[in-house]
Protein backbone atom coordinates (compact mmCIF):
# COMPACT_ATOMS: atom_id res chain seq x y z
CA UNK A 1 0.00 0.00 0.00
CA UNK A 2 1.34 3.39 -1.24
CA UNK A 3 2.57 5.69 2.07
CA UNK A 4 0.62 8.90 1.81
CA UNK A 5 2.08 12.33 1.29
CA UNK A 6 3.49 13.59 4.60
CA UNK A 7 3.38 17.37 4.44
CA UNK A 8 2.46 20.68 6.02
CA UNK A 9 0.32 21.97 9.10
CA UNK A 10 -1.05 24.75 9.22
CA UNK A 11 -3.65 25.43 12.18
CA UNK A 12 -4.05 29.22 13.72
CA UNK A 13 -5.13 28.24 16.78
CA UNK A 14 -4.36 28.40 20.82
CA UNK A 15 -0.81 27.23 21.62
CA UNK A 16 0.28 25.40 24.63
CA UNK A 17 3.97 24.73 26.79
CA UNK A 18 7.53 23.28 24.20
CA UNK A 19 9.89 20.92 25.64
CA UNK A 20 13.60 22.45 26.59
CA UNK A 21 16.81 21.12 26.58
CA UNK A 22 19.82 22.87 27.31
CA UNK A 23 22.91 22.73 24.28
CA UNK A 24 26.39 23.59 24.34
CA UNK A 25 27.13 27.18 23.38
CA UNK A 26 28.14 27.97 20.07
CA UNK A 27 30.22 30.84 21.33
CA UNK A 28 31.84 31.13 17.10
CA UNK A 29 30.18 32.09 14.31
CA UNK A 30 30.59 32.95 10.73
CA UNK A 31 28.55 34.72 8.78
CA UNK A 32 28.24 35.94 5.01
CA UNK A 33 26.03 36.05 1.90
CA UNK A 34 26.97 34.12 -1.42
CA UNK A 35 26.33 34.86 -4.77
CA UNK A 36 26.95 34.09 -8.60
CA UNK A 37 30.17 35.13 -9.91
CA UNK A 38 28.87 36.08 -12.86
CA UNK A 39 25.46 37.54 -11.95
CA UNK A 40 25.72 38.97 -8.98
CA UNK A 41 22.64 37.39 -8.19
CA UNK A 42 21.92 35.69 -4.53
CA UNK A 43 21.87 31.80 -3.95
CA UNK A 44 19.23 30.10 -1.91
CA UNK A 45 19.83 26.71 -0.86
CA UNK A 46 23.67 26.67 -1.08
CA UNK A 47 25.54 23.95 1.78
CA UNK A 48 27.56 25.21 3.91
CA UNK A 49 29.70 23.59 6.48
CA UNK A 50 32.80 23.15 8.78
CA UNK A 51 35.52 20.43 6.86
CA UNK A 52 35.22 17.47 9.54
CA UNK A 53 32.58 18.55 11.82
CA UNK A 54 29.17 18.11 11.66
CA UNK A 55 27.64 21.61 11.81
CA UNK A 56 25.70 22.53 8.68
CA UNK A 57 23.22 25.18 7.88
CA UNK A 58 22.26 26.62 4.38
CA UNK A 59 21.58 30.43 2.92
CA UNK A 60 18.12 31.76 3.01
CA UNK A 61 16.48 33.56 -0.13
CA UNK A 62 18.53 36.79 0.49
CA UNK A 63 21.47 34.33 -0.03
CA UNK A 64 22.72 35.25 3.70
CA UNK A 65 23.83 32.54 6.08
CA UNK A 66 25.06 32.34 10.11
CA UNK A 67 27.21 29.27 11.10
CA UNK A 68 27.87 28.56 14.64
CA UNK A 69 30.70 26.24 16.61
CA UNK A 70 31.82 25.60 20.00
CA UNK A 71 35.54 25.89 18.45
CA UNK A 72 36.99 28.52 16.33
CA UNK A 73 36.10 28.42 12.66
CA UNK A 74 39.10 28.66 10.47
CA UNK A 75 37.64 27.03 7.09
CA UNK A 76 33.92 26.90 5.72
CA UNK A 77 33.09 24.79 2.36
CA UNK A 78 30.34 25.83 -0.03
CA UNK A 79 28.18 23.20 -2.11
CA UNK A 80 25.59 24.03 -4.20
CA UNK A 81 23.80 22.33 -7.25
CA UNK A 82 25.50 22.92 -10.96
CA UNK A 83 28.38 25.13 -8.79
CA UNK A 84 32.19 24.58 -8.04
CA UNK A 85 32.67 23.93 -4.43
CA UNK A 86 34.76 26.68 -2.56
CA UNK A 87 36.68 26.00 0.72
CA UNK A 88 37.30 29.72 2.44
CA UNK A 89 39.31 30.67 5.16
CA UNK A 90 36.70 33.56 7.05
CA UNK A 91 38.13 36.79 8.05
CA UNK A 92 37.02 38.29 11.64
CA UNK A 93 33.88 36.46 11.70
CA UNK A 94 32.79 37.08 7.93
CA UNK A 95 33.02 35.04 4.63
CA UNK A 96 31.28 36.32 1.43
CA UNK A 97 31.22 34.19 -1.24
CA UNK A 98 31.12 34.38 -4.92
CA UNK A 99 30.13 30.73 -6.33
CA UNK A 100 31.61 30.17 -10.40
CA UNK A 101 28.82 27.59 -12.36
CA UNK A 102 30.58 24.49 -13.42
CA UNK A 103 30.78 22.83 -16.88
CA UNK A 104 31.36 19.53 -17.36
CA UNK A 105 33.36 18.28 -20.15
CA UNK A 106 31.85 14.55 -20.80
CA UNK A 107 32.07 12.09 -23.52
CA UNK A 108 28.48 12.40 -24.90
CA UNK A 109 28.36 8.98 -25.71
CA UNK A 110 28.00 7.89 -21.84
CA UNK A 111 24.75 9.95 -21.70
CA UNK A 112 23.40 8.43 -24.67
CA UNK A 113 24.42 4.73 -23.63
CA UNK A 114 23.20 4.93 -19.81
CA UNK A 115 19.58 3.85 -19.58
CA UNK A 116 17.92 5.97 -17.10
CA UNK A 117 15.31 3.42 -15.51
CA UNK A 118 18.31 0.71 -14.97
CA UNK A 119 20.19 3.40 -13.52
CA UNK A 120 17.59 4.77 -10.91
CA UNK A 121 16.70 1.13 -10.19
CA UNK A 122 20.51 0.03 -9.58
CA UNK A 123 20.47 3.20 -7.27
CA UNK A 124 17.71 2.20 -5.21
CA UNK A 125 19.40 -1.34 -4.60
CA UNK A 126 22.45 0.42 -3.56
CA UNK A 127 20.49 2.72 -0.83
CA UNK A 128 21.30 0.43 1.98
CA UNK A 129 24.93 0.53 1.34
CA UNK A 130 25.62 3.71 0.60
CA UNK A 131 23.14 5.30 3.41
CA UNK A 132 24.30 5.17 6.87
CA UNK A 133 24.08 1.64 8.13
CA UNK A 134 23.55 2.30 11.87
CA UNK A 135 20.86 4.59 14.23
CA UNK A 136 21.53 7.98 14.09
CA UNK A 137 20.83 11.00 16.40
CA UNK A 138 20.40 14.44 14.13
CA UNK A 139 20.15 17.94 15.25
CA UNK A 140 17.77 20.01 13.09
CA UNK A 141 16.15 23.32 12.59
CA UNK A 142 12.86 23.64 10.81
CA UNK A 143 10.50 26.39 9.92
CA UNK A 144 7.59 26.88 8.59
CA UNK A 145 5.54 30.26 7.19
CA UNK A 146 2.35 31.09 5.60
CA UNK A 147 1.43 34.23 3.47
CA UNK A 148 -1.74 35.46 2.76
CA UNK A 149 -1.65 37.10 -0.84
CA UNK A 150 1.44 39.19 -0.39
CA UNK A 151 1.57 39.17 3.69
CA UNK A 152 2.89 36.72 6.39
CA UNK A 153 0.57 35.44 8.75
CA UNK A 154 2.06 32.73 10.31
CA UNK A 155 5.44 31.89 11.30
CA UNK A 156 6.56 29.13 13.54
CA UNK A 157 10.31 27.79 14.03
CA UNK A 158 11.90 24.62 16.05
CA UNK A 159 14.81 23.06 17.19
CA UNK A 160 14.06 18.98 16.72
CA UNK A 161 16.67 15.69 17.49
CA UNK A 162 15.52 13.30 14.34
CA UNK A 163 16.24 9.70 15.26
CA UNK A 164 16.86 7.93 12.84
CA UNK A 165 17.47 3.78 11.59
CA UNK A 166 19.64 2.22 9.51
CA UNK A 167 18.27 2.94 6.12
CA UNK A 168 17.38 -0.50 4.89
CA UNK A 169 14.54 -0.69 7.99
CA UNK A 170 12.43 2.42 6.17
CA UNK A 171 11.16 4.97 8.64
CA UNK A 172 8.55 2.89 10.70
CA UNK A 173 11.08 3.66 13.81
CA UNK A 174 12.27 6.92 12.87
CA UNK A 175 10.98 9.97 15.14
CA UNK A 176 11.30 13.52 15.94
CA UNK A 177 11.12 15.50 19.11
CA UNK A 178 11.06 19.04 19.87
CA UNK A 179 14.03 20.84 21.81
CA UNK A 180 12.55 24.70 21.80
CA UNK A 181 10.55 26.19 19.45
CA UNK A 182 8.45 29.25 18.77
CA UNK A 183 5.46 31.15 17.04
CA UNK A 184 4.12 34.03 16.19
CA UNK A 185 1.03 34.53 14.02
CA UNK A 186 -1.70 37.20 13.17
CA UNK A 187 -4.55 38.14 15.79
CA UNK A 188 -6.82 39.48 13.25
CA UNK A 189 -9.86 37.48 12.83
CA UNK A 190 -10.03 37.34 9.18
CA UNK A 191 -6.73 35.57 9.45
CA UNK A 192 -7.67 32.37 11.11
CA UNK A 193 -7.84 29.55 8.48
CA UNK A 194 -8.60 25.88 10.75
CA UNK A 195 -6.79 24.07 7.34
CA UNK A 196 -5.07 21.31 8.59
CA UNK A 197 -1.88 19.27 6.66
CA UNK A 198 0.26 16.38 7.63
CA UNK A 199 3.69 17.50 8.54
CA UNK A 200 5.81 19.97 10.93
CA UNK A 201 9.45 18.36 11.95
CA UNK A 202 8.30 15.03 10.28
CA UNK A 203 9.36 15.84 7.19
CA UNK A 204 12.70 14.78 7.92
CA UNK A 205 11.40 11.31 8.81
CA UNK A 206 8.28 10.34 6.72
CA UNK A 207 9.44 12.60 3.79
CA UNK A 208 13.20 11.57 3.40
CA UNK A 209 12.10 10.26 0.06
CA UNK A 210 14.95 7.94 -0.06
CA UNK A 211 14.29 6.06 2.87
CA UNK A 212 10.61 6.07 2.50
CA UNK A 213 10.08 3.71 -0.76
CA UNK A 214 6.36 4.37 -0.43
CA UNK A 215 6.37 7.54 -2.20
CA UNK A 216 8.26 7.85 -5.32
CA UNK A 217 11.01 4.94 -5.36
CA UNK A 218 9.95 1.58 -4.95
CA UNK A 219 9.14 -0.78 -7.67
CA UNK A 220 5.84 -0.28 -7.27
CA UNK A 221 5.93 3.05 -8.12
CA UNK A 222 8.78 2.61 -10.86
CA UNK A 223 5.92 1.34 -13.28
CA UNK A 224 4.06 4.64 -12.91
CA UNK A 225 6.84 6.85 -14.30
CA UNK A 226 8.53 7.23 -17.33
CA UNK A 227 12.81 7.78 -17.27
CA UNK A 228 14.42 10.48 -19.50
CA UNK A 229 18.41 10.89 -19.33
CA UNK A 230 19.62 14.54 -19.11
CA UNK A 231 22.88 16.90 -19.27
CA UNK A 232 24.67 15.88 -16.21
CA UNK A 233 25.55 18.53 -13.37
CA UNK A 234 28.14 19.27 -10.74
CA UNK A 235 26.74 19.03 -7.02
CA UNK A 236 29.97 19.66 -4.43
CA UNK A 237 32.51 19.05 -6.56
CA UNK A 238 31.47 15.66 -8.14
CA UNK A 239 29.87 14.56 -11.25
CA UNK A 240 25.92 13.78 -10.98
CA UNK A 241 23.57 12.25 -13.33
CA UNK A 242 20.46 14.15 -13.81
CA UNK A 243 17.21 11.72 -14.73
CA UNK A 244 14.17 13.32 -15.57
CA UNK A 245 10.86 11.49 -14.72
CA UNK A 246 6.91 12.23 -15.09
CA UNK A 247 3.94 10.11 -14.95
CA UNK A 248 3.00 8.01 -17.79
CA UNK A 249 0.12 8.31 -19.51
CA UNK A 250 -1.35 5.27 -18.69
CA UNK A 251 -0.76 4.94 -15.02
CA UNK A 252 -4.40 3.98 -13.60
CA UNK A 253 -4.41 5.18 -9.55
CA UNK A 254 -5.91 6.73 -7.33
CA UNK A 255 -3.46 9.56 -5.92
CA UNK A 256 -1.49 11.38 -7.96
CA UNK A 257 2.07 10.96 -9.33
CA UNK A 258 5.11 13.53 -9.91
CA UNK A 259 7.52 15.33 -12.48
CA UNK A 260 10.46 16.55 -11.27
CA UNK A 261 14.45 15.31 -11.36
CA UNK A 262 16.74 12.72 -9.47
CA UNK A 263 20.21 13.41 -8.96
CA UNK A 264 22.82 10.70 -8.85
CA UNK A 265 25.91 10.55 -7.66
CA UNK A 266 28.34 9.08 -11.00
CA UNK A 267 30.89 7.10 -8.37
CA UNK A 268 28.48 5.47 -5.64
CA UNK A 269 24.88 6.11 -7.48
CA UNK A 270 23.78 7.56 -4.35
CA UNK A 271 20.56 10.07 -4.50
CA UNK A 272 22.04 13.20 -3.67
CA UNK A 273 18.96 15.35 -4.52
CA UNK A 274 15.32 14.97 -5.68
CA UNK A 275 13.00 17.91 -7.10
CA UNK A 276 9.60 17.15 -7.51
CA UNK A 277 6.04 18.65 -7.96
CA UNK A 278 2.93 16.48 -7.52
CA UNK A 279 0.71 16.30 -11.28
CA UNK A 280 -2.35 18.85 -10.11
CA UNK A 281 -4.93 17.38 -12.68
CA UNK A 282 -7.21 15.12 -10.37
CA UNK A 283 -7.69 17.82 -7.91
CA UNK A 284 -9.76 15.72 -5.80
CA UNK A 285 -7.06 13.11 -5.29
CA UNK A 286 -4.51 15.80 -4.21
CA UNK A 287 -7.03 17.46 -1.54
CA UNK A 288 -7.48 13.46 -0.46
CA UNK A 289 -3.75 13.29 -0.39
CA UNK A 290 -2.63 16.41 1.90
CA UNK A 291 -5.58 17.53 3.78
CA UNK A 292 -6.54 16.21 7.19
CA UNK A 293 -9.81 18.47 7.69
CA UNK A 294 -11.27 21.95 7.33
CA UNK A 295 -14.20 23.40 8.22
CA UNK A 296 -17.52 22.70 6.46
CA UNK A 297 -18.55 25.31 3.86
CA UNK A 298 -14.80 25.92 2.94
CA UNK A 299 -13.44 25.63 -0.98
CA UNK A 300 -9.70 24.16 -0.87
CA UNK A 301 -8.04 24.64 -4.35
CA UNK A 302 -4.90 22.95 -4.00
CA UNK A 303 -2.55 25.00 -6.53
CA UNK A 304 0.95 23.64 -6.42
CA UNK A 305 2.68 20.92 -4.13
CA UNK A 306 6.71 20.77 -4.84
CA UNK A 307 9.78 19.27 -3.08
CA UNK A 308 13.48 19.82 -2.77
CA UNK A 309 15.21 17.04 -1.10
CA UNK A 310 18.80 17.26 -0.39
CA UNK A 311 21.63 14.50 1.13
CA UNK A 312 25.19 15.96 1.84
CA UNK A 313 28.36 12.91 1.67
CA UNK A 314 30.10 12.54 5.11
CA UNK A 315 32.72 9.74 4.23
CA UNK A 316 31.61 7.16 2.69
CA UNK A 317 27.82 7.48 3.45
CA UNK A 318 25.16 10.06 2.29
CA UNK A 319 23.19 11.63 4.96
CA UNK A 320 20.01 13.57 4.69
CA UNK A 321 20.89 17.68 4.59
CA UNK A 322 17.87 19.68 3.30
CA UNK A 323 14.11 19.54 3.06
CA UNK A 324 11.30 22.18 1.77
CA UNK A 325 8.25 21.80 0.89
CA UNK A 326 6.15 24.53 -1.09
CA UNK A 327 2.44 24.80 -0.98
CA UNK A 328 0.17 27.06 -2.90
CA UNK A 329 -3.71 27.12 -2.32
CA UNK A 330 -6.41 29.23 -2.61
CA UNK A 331 -10.10 29.06 -0.35
CA UNK A 332 -13.15 30.87 -0.16
CA UNK A 333 -16.22 30.76 2.01
CA UNK A 334 -19.35 29.00 -0.75
CA UNK A 335 -21.28 32.67 0.14
CA UNK A 336 -18.17 34.51 -1.06
CA UNK A 337 -17.42 35.28 -5.08
CA UNK A 338 -13.21 35.95 -4.54
CA UNK A 339 -10.97 33.54 -3.79
CA UNK A 340 -7.66 34.18 -1.48
CA UNK A 341 -4.49 32.53 -2.49
CA UNK A 342 -2.48 31.01 0.09
CA UNK A 343 1.38 29.74 0.29
CA UNK A 344 2.94 27.51 2.66
CA UNK A 345 7.05 27.37 2.81
CA UNK A 346 8.80 24.90 4.78
CA UNK A 347 12.29 24.10 5.46
CA UNK A 348 14.06 21.68 7.67
CA UNK A 349 17.75 21.71 7.59
CA UNK A 350 20.24 19.23 9.57
CA UNK A 351 22.86 21.14 11.54
CA UNK A 352 24.52 18.62 13.32
CA UNK A 353 25.14 14.87 14.34
CA UNK A 354 25.03 13.54 18.07
CA UNK A 355 27.69 11.47 19.23
CA UNK A 356 24.97 9.29 20.72
CA UNK A 357 22.21 7.67 18.53
CA UNK A 358 19.37 7.91 21.71
CA UNK A 359 15.95 7.15 20.78
CA UNK A 360 13.40 9.60 21.69
CA UNK A 361 10.96 8.76 23.95
CA UNK A 362 7.64 8.06 22.97
CA UNK A 363 5.79 10.31 24.98
CA UNK A 364 7.64 13.17 23.83
CA UNK A 365 7.68 12.35 19.78
CA UNK A 366 6.21 14.76 17.63
CA UNK A 367 3.74 13.06 15.59
CA UNK A 368 2.57 13.62 11.75
CA UNK A 369 -0.97 15.27 12.59
CA UNK A 370 0.83 17.47 15.67
CA UNK A 371 0.07 21.39 15.19
CA UNK A 372 3.88 22.97 15.88
CA UNK A 373 2.17 26.11 16.36
CA UNK A 374 -0.03 24.24 19.25
CA UNK A 375 3.49 23.67 21.08
CA UNK A 376 5.29 26.51 20.80
CA UNK A 377 5.84 29.77 22.71
CA UNK A 378 5.14 33.32 21.14
CA UNK A 379 8.49 35.13 20.24
CA UNK A 380 9.97 37.37 22.70
CA UNK A 381 13.43 36.71 23.42
CA UNK A 382 15.68 37.90 20.80
CA UNK A 383 18.41 35.71 21.54
CA UNK A 384 16.15 32.82 21.50
CA UNK A 385 18.47 30.51 18.97
CA UNK A 386 21.97 31.85 20.74
CA UNK A 387 22.90 28.53 20.70
CA UNK A 388 21.98 26.99 17.90
CA UNK A 389 22.54 26.73 14.21
CA UNK A 390 19.28 27.80 12.14
CA UNK A 391 18.16 28.93 8.84
CA UNK A 392 19.00 32.51 8.88
CA UNK A 393 15.28 34.68 8.33
CA UNK A 394 14.70 37.04 5.37
CA UNK A 395 14.86 40.11 5.48
CA UNK A 396 11.02 40.25 4.48
CA UNK A 397 10.63 37.47 7.13
CA UNK A 398 12.36 39.40 9.72
CA UNK A 399 10.50 42.65 9.28
CA UNK A 400 7.10 40.57 8.89
CA UNK A 401 7.84 38.91 12.43
CA UNK A 402 8.31 42.43 13.80
CA UNK A 403 4.69 43.36 12.23
CA UNK A 404 3.27 40.68 13.88
CA UNK A 405 4.75 41.08 17.37
CA UNK A 406 3.61 44.51 17.53
CA UNK A 407 -0.26 43.74 17.34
Amino acid sequence: MRTRILLIIITILGLGPTMRAQTDSLRFSVSGKVVDAVTEQVLRGVEVSIPGRQYATVTNVDGNFTLKSDAPIEEITFSHLGYRSVTVNPEDGKANVRLNQEALALDPALIVSAEPERLVREAIRKVRFNYPDKDELLMSFYRETMQKRQRYIYVSEAVARVFKTPYKFGVLRDAAGLDKSRVVLSNRKRDTLSVVFLGGPTISTNFDLVKNDGILLSEREMVNYVFSMTAPVSIGGRMNFAVKFRPLSAADVPYPLYSGTLYIDYETLAFTRIDMSMDMSNEEAVIHDILVRKPAGLRFRPREVSVVMTYRPDGEKWRLGYARVTMRFSCDWRKRLLSTNYTCINELVVTGVSPEAIPIPRNTQFRANDALSEKAEFFTDPDFWKDYNIIEPSVSLEHAIDRLKKK
